[in-house]
């Protein structure tokens, strides 16, 4: 098609892929707070829509064979976050292991 885009390695669109298998399951409480992060920031306008996709797609197709969906969108918050001066990447460490000294069930929901 004269005039059209190629397509780039995360464009599926058309591609063979089998069926679509619906897989009903229950979140890890680790999934619910990214997905909670990605709405809170968004809504604050830390970042777009745009570009967290850009920074998923910047991620590259071995993320997309390597990470799980919500692996792959708290990696693309991160980024996002980083990007706009947020935090440092020596501010994330820090405080990643701050939390990991707090023992390997911090943050668990009780029960």
């Amino acid at each position: 098609m004269a005039g059209s885009t190629p397509k780039s390695w995360h464009d599926m669109g058309g591609d063979a892929a089998g069926p679509v298998v619906p897989d009903d399951h229950d979140h890890a409480l680790w999934e619910k707070r990214v997905d909670a992060l990605l709405v809170l920031c968004a809504g604050k306008g830390l970042f777009t829509v745009d570009a967290l996709r850009a920074a998923l797609e910047e991620l590259g197709p071995d993320a997309f064979e390597t990470m799980s969906y919500y692996e792959r969108w708290i990696a693309a918050v991160n980024r996002n976050l980083i990007g706009r001066g947020t935090y440092t990447t020596a501010e994330l460490a820090a405080k990643m292991e701050q939390v990991a000294a707090r023992g390997p069930t911090y943050g668990e929901a009780a029960k």
